[in-house]
């Protein structure tokens, strides 16, 4: 009897996809590190202004999401935001931007690491921004970044395989969470910086604003490590289908 091939096993044209280094995230920490230093350059900016983007959006989405309304989001070319909102819980509104972009972050690099749907979320992620771009966004930087970006990562989608979005998300996520607890230290550690969302709840909690800046930062780091560990051991190959 002539043995065929189970087709269950034939996976990207019949075959395992290729093994990354570090469990997929050899390529993204070698592109994070790179990032870093040369922080400053242009080529760094537009992932720079995504994590704004992702900071502004989850004030918006904390707000809706207590019962308040999100009105029009601003980012502008010195890589500053702001969201306007109505109504909703104001602490966890406050808290919602650093944080979430952080969450923003780790969940890409979770998803991307535990399922093979990477085309997919880089397509999600494209229509979100250009959505979220034409309902909300109200400057003209923000408008230039969030529609071209868009288009970039559902244009990438479209032309390039699985293994490059899951190299990208991994890239993304991993930048998103670390330039959030950069950006906590800056604010709130090196400097106190009064228009920083945790140096208002710190006042509304009348709490120093160092204190609320720890506290952020060490759960930052906390969850970039938690996240980082297990996005390391997950193997590309075992991701089901």
């Amino acid at each position: 009897m002539q043995a065929f091939p189970n087709p269950a096993l034939n996976l990207d044209g019949g075959g395992k996809a290729p093994a990354l280094p570090l469990g997929g995230m050899g390529i993204p920490l070698i592109l994070f590190g790179l990032s870093v230093y040369f922080w400053e350059s242009p080529i760094v900016y537009p992932i720079k202004l995504l994590t704004v983007f992702f900071h502004e959006l989850s004030h918006g989405l904390a707000a809706v999401l207590t019962g308040g309304s999100m009105h029009s989001i601003e980012l502008t070319a010195d890589q500053g935001g702001l969201c306007w909102t109505a109504g909703g819980s104001w602490w966890l509104i406050l808290s919602a931007g650093y944080l979430g972009s952080l969450l923003w972050g780790a969940g890409i690099l979770y998803m991307a690491a535990k399922t093979r749907l990477d085309r997919e979320l880089v397509q999600f992620l494209g229509v979100l921004l250009i959505g979220v771009t034409v309902f909300y966004v109200r400057t003209t930087a923000g408008v230039i970044f969030g529609l071209s970006f868009g288009a970039a990562m559902v244009g990438f989608a479209s032309q390039f395989g699985e293994v490059a979005c899951d190299q990208l998300l991994r890239y993304i996520g991993l930048s998103s969470m670390f330039y959030v607890i950069l950006d906590i230290k800056s604010d709130l550690i090196d400097r106190a910086v009064p228009q920083s969302d945790a140096y208002r709840l710190a006042e509304q909690l009348h709490l120093p604003s160092m204190v609320v800046g720890v506290a952020w930062l060490i759960l930052a780091i906390y969850v970039a490590f938690l996240v980082l560990e297990a996005t390391m051991k997950a193997e590309r190959a075992s991701k089901p289908r």
